[in-house]
């Protein structure tokens, strides 16, 4: 791969470019690394487009959580364009009735004020049992969560809520792919990190040990070098 080659990092639900942090400076070294903002629409389809606007041409692109929904967004309107693709501890399958009502309740939380109570709920979800209570990911997930704030978040809740199901896009992808999960991702199990790298052909499947859902915090290194692994694919 040509080193010049951008790279495009997508956060997840309530997380901002921080939660790159770790990976930056190793990604950085390889090319150039642009940060995507998924804050501004309230659709896959319009965050993806936003993004492949003020994209370049061609691009690596890697997305986390709800930014693996995007990714697979970007794929479905522009695959020529991505020339590698990394999937964290995301799933391709659509929204659940039983996800669905949850949401609206974190919608409605939200506008009545709530969105710091869900932020303090939501860390104990986000990371391995053993880290729950440790100080520095908590700091990190509120100070993720502001720089969101409640408005975007809401945006980025009806956005998961009326995502397509990206099973049946999951056979054409044909470039380099990074399927990286973990073995206790109490958000979205493993098992749908699994059914991506089933589907995806040729795709590469790594497994973190002893992380949850917040890999690229949880365990940087392993994280770091599965991504530099993928971009010599």
């Amino acid at each position: 791969m040509p080193q010049s080659l951008p790279l495009i990092l997508v956060p997840g639900l309530t997380c901002s470019p921080r939660i790159y942090a770790p990976q930056i400076p190793a990604l950085w070294q390889r090319g150039p690394v642009i940060l995507a903002n998924h804050i501004r629409d309230n659709t896959m389809a319009g965050i993806a487009k936003r993004i492949l606007d003020e994209a370049p041409d061609e691009f690596a692109i890697a997305g986390h959580s709800m930014g693996g929904y995007i990714c697979l967004e970007v794929m479905r309107q522009a695959p020529a364009r991505v020339k590698r693709l990394a999937l964290l501890s995301t799933s391709a399958s659509p929204e659940t009735p039983e996800a669905t009502e949850r949401r609206k309740g974190w919608i409605a939380e939200t506008r009545a004020g709530g969105y710091r109570a869900i932020l303090d709920r939501l860390v104990s979800s986000f990371v391995h049992p053993s880290r729950s209570k440790d100080p520095d990911l908590q700091t990190i997930v509120h100070d993720m969560g502001d720089d969101v704030g409640p408005d975007a978040f809401i945006g980025q809740l009806e956005a998961i809520m009326s995502r397509s199901d990206s099973r049946p896009l999951l056979p054409s992808i044909k470039c380099p792919t990074l399927i990286l999960t973990s073995d206790t991702d109490n958000m979205v199990p493993n098992v749908f990190s699994t059914e991506l790298a089933a589907g995806i052909p040729g795709a590469k499947l790594v497994v973190i040990p002893d992380c949850g859902h917040l890999v690229q915090l949880e365990k940087p290194e392993a994280t770091t070098a599965a991504m530099l692994d993928w971009l010599k694919m």
